[in-house]
Formats: structure tokens, C-alpha cells, sequence
């Protein structure tokens, strides 16, 4: 069975430093053997969140938009990776507009009392967050981690399975080409997700 790995891109800004960082694991992943998907969220058609909970009695959200496929998508993937740059000390509005659509899991698993994947699948999936910011400061993460943590729990993967790689210092355009250890570190990131999906079963 071939790991499924399903990789979100949320910065406006294509081609820089944190879909660089992206593109570097999952070569590293397909290197592994592994299927991978990349969705660049600011090119595809996914709305704000209305905070309507018609989801709460519908299972699903009532906008039809991208987000229909990114829905099954995120149910069926071993591998759910997120990258986003830091803006103003939190994720992109790109990134956050996918976390709040994820809406749908939290009134599925908390208020329906649904399974979001079968119980089978659960403990058998990783997420990752990728990120990239231009201050050099220790707590520039700080403010995105709830928020990325909110989504892999409502998805159905556990705290203990989620996996960071932050770089802080690389501000312009193509600066992570030039950070000592961020491609080796995504690389060996990619190699210890794979080694732990085959190590439960997944491949």
C-alpha cells in the first residue's frame, strides 16, 4: 500500500520560502515511495467559513465550493502536511480560511458524535506543519500552533502524531535557499513520517 500524502501551499506568495520548504519534503516523500497531491489553497476556490452550523444538521458544510474534494481528500490521506508562512505572527488568512472550513470535523466528531475516519485509520495518520518567517525571534511560531493543532485534532490525528518544521530568519524571497540545514532537516522530516507510517501499517 503506497502512503498518501495530501500537502496544502497557503502562501499568496508562490514559489517562496515555505512552499520551497514544502516542495523539498514531499520530493523527499515520493522518494519514499509515497503518492503525493499538493493543493495550492490561494489558486483554488475556497470560501470563509459563514458560521452558519447548518454542518451541525447537514454533515456537511452548505457552501459548494473546492472544499468538497478537499474534504474526502483530507478523510482518505495518511499524510496531511500544512505550510504557511508567518503574517503579523499567525497563519496566512490563505491558511486560516482552510482551518475554519474544517468546521465541518468539529461538528461531525463533537456534535454529531460521528467518526471522522474509521476506527481503524485512527493513530495511523501524521500531520506536519511547515513554516517560514522573516523575524529571527524564538516565539515567532508561538501564535499559529493552536491553531494548526485545532486543525489535525478535528481531522483526527492525534497531538503526538503531529510534526514541525519551523525556520525562522529567511524573509525574502528564496532566503531558505541559503539556511544551512532546512533542506536536510525536510528531507529527514520526510524520512521519519514514512518510517512511522510503514512502522504502523500504513505501507
Amino acid at each position: 500500500m503506497t502512503i498518501d500524502v495530501l500537502a496544502f501551499a497557503t502562501s499568496p506568495r508562490r514559489h517562496g520560502n515555505s512552499e520551497t520548504l514544502l516542495d523539498w519534503m514531499l520530493d523527499a516523500m515520493k522518494g519514499e515511495g509515497a503518492a503525493v497531491e499538493k493543493i495550492v489553497v490561494p489558486e483554488v476556490d475556497i470560501r470563509p467559513c459563514r458560521g452558519c452550523n447548518a454542518c451541525a444538521k447537514l454533515n456537511r458544510c452548505i457552501q459548494r465550493d473546492y472544499m468538497d474534494y478537499v474534504h474526502d481528500r483530507i478523510v482518505e490521506a495518511d499524510c496531511i502536511i500544512l505550510a504557511s508562512p508567518i503574517y503579523c505572527m499567525g497563519l496566512t488568512a490563505q491558511a486560516k480560511v482552510l482551518v475554519d472550513r474544517a468546521q465541518v470535523f468539529c461538528t461531525r466528531k463533537y456534535v454529531l458524535r460521528l467518526p471522522v475516519v474509521p476506527p481503524e485509520r485512527k493513530g495511523r495518520r501524521v500531520g506536519v506543519f511547515l513554516s517560514t518567517a522573516g523575524q529571527n525571534w524564538d516565539h515567532v511560531f508561538d501564535a499559529a500552533i493552536p491553531s494548526v493543532k485545532c486543525f489535525f485534532n478535528v481531522i483526527d490525528v492525534r497531538d503526538k502524531d503531529i510534526r514541525y518544521l519551523m525556520v525562522n530568519n529567511v524573509d525574502e524571497k528564496g532566503a531558505i535557499a541559503c539556511h544551512p540545514t532546512a533542506r536536510a532537516d525536510a528531507a529527514a522530516l520526510a524520512g521519519e513520517v514514512a518510517a512511522y507510517l510503514q512502522e504502523v501499517g500504513v505501507a
